[in-house]
């Protein structure tokens, strides 16, 4: 397995493929994990689950934000995105990492390689060769679209296409979450494209009966934001103005869009930075109703859905063009608008991880 996103970051790749390494190591396989480094004590993690973990050498590549004097300036963001832009820098020295760890990797069932970011699999196709294989089938699982994403103010510059070619001809299967997602992807390789969700371990008895016990509306959002798209401006705007108490809480590392609604809206929003997974399911479970910021594409489905399934707690659905009654009638806990989500078995490990491994053969 080959991910730059693990266990202990808090991001939908590091869920994908810490999950996979878990109950692949429960089910008696036997894994090797190679990541980027990063300063974390494994020991515990390795004891309870004893797959094989190698990392590569920290970044050479810096992050032009961490340039001091251009930190926070004008110049430091034009310079970050005009770099990614051209050359997905700083992320473009995993594709070489990656390389350099498989030169020696041989003898394998399975190879499974992660993205975002897309470097991971062009380090996988670069490594695997004729003579050099790694792996008998290669699985690259993808969480978003590349060159198809239309989240992105800008589209990837056309050269970029030849990478994904490149490695999508090199595959023999492609994964991605979400059966909508298949038009993102070259035509020519829709036929080695397969849906397997993400996975997670989990008791449905342990939350199944819990019923939250609030005196005014508690809901709650966990994610990331997009200026115009996923955007929570709208519906912060519309809160602000009614005079109810409730209690908005947001687990963001994207505070930005957020400042200007503190001081109006005050105790009512409450804002923490992302939180261990486990512990943010447990606050999730309280909550009267969540919040879930529409991409306005089917084509980038947010994982955090899962966590709403699985918490078992209405969902309110939030397009840019807030519909203002929808959300009045959920702080009244009329929850008939509520989205219609499939039911939580589909994403439980042991059932994704079955899904793997009838690629294996």
């Amino acid at each position: 397995m080959i991910s730059s996103a693990f266990y202990p970051e808090i991001s939908p790749r590091s869920f994908r493929a810490s999950e996979l390494a878990k109950e692949l190591t429960r089910q008696g396989h036997v894994v090797t994990v190679i990541s980027k480094y990063r300063a974390h004590d494994y020991t515990s993690l390795l004891n309870e689950f004893p797959f094989q973990l190698k990392m590569w050498k920290p970044a050479a590549f810096k992050p032009i934000s961490s340039i001091r004097w251009l930190k926070g300036t004008v110049l430091d963001r034009f310079l970050t995105r005009i770099l990614a832009l051209l050359f997905e820098y700083p992320v473009i020295e995993e594709m070489f990492r990656v390389k350099h760890m498989l030169k020696k990797e041989v003898g394998y069932d399975l190879l499974l390689s992660f993205a975002v970011p897309y470097p991971v699999h062009w380090g996988v196709a670069w490594a695997r060769k004729k003579k050099h294989q790694i792996a008998q089938t290669w699985i690259a699982d993808c969480g978003d679209p590349y060159m198809g994403d239309r989240l992105d103010s800008f589209r990837k510059l056309f050269y970029f296409s030849y990478l994904e070619k490149w490695f999508c001809r090199k595959a023999e299967f492609i994964t991605i979450p979400v059966e909508s997602a298949i038009p993102a992807y070259y035509k020519e390789f829709h036929h080695k494209i397969r849906i397997i969700p993400q996975g997670f371990s989990f008791n449905l008895n342990e939350r199944k009966n819990k019923q939250p016990d609030n005196n005014i509306p508690h809901f709650a959002y966990a994610g990331g934001f997009l200026a115009g798209i996923r955007d929570p401006r709208p519906l912060l705007s519309f809160l602000s103005n009614l005079e109810e108490p409730f209690r908005f809480y947001v687990y963001t590392n994207q505070r930005e869009l957020l400042n200007d609604y503190i001081p109006l809206l005050g105790d009512n929003l409450i804002i923490s930075d992302f939180i261990p997974r486990d512990l943010l399911m447990d606050k999730l479970v309280e909550m009267d109703f969540l919040i879930n910021f529409d991409n306005g594409t089917t084509l980038n489905v947010p994982s955090k859905l899962i966590d709403y399934i699985i918490t078992n707690r209405p969902v309110l659905n939030i397009y840019y063009d807030l519909n203002k009654t929808n959300v009045l009638e959920f702080l009244k806990g009329n929850y008939s608008a509520r989205m219609d989500l499939p039911g939580p078995e589909h994403y439980h490990i042991e059932k994704v991880v079955g899904q793997f491994m009838e690629l294996k053969y």
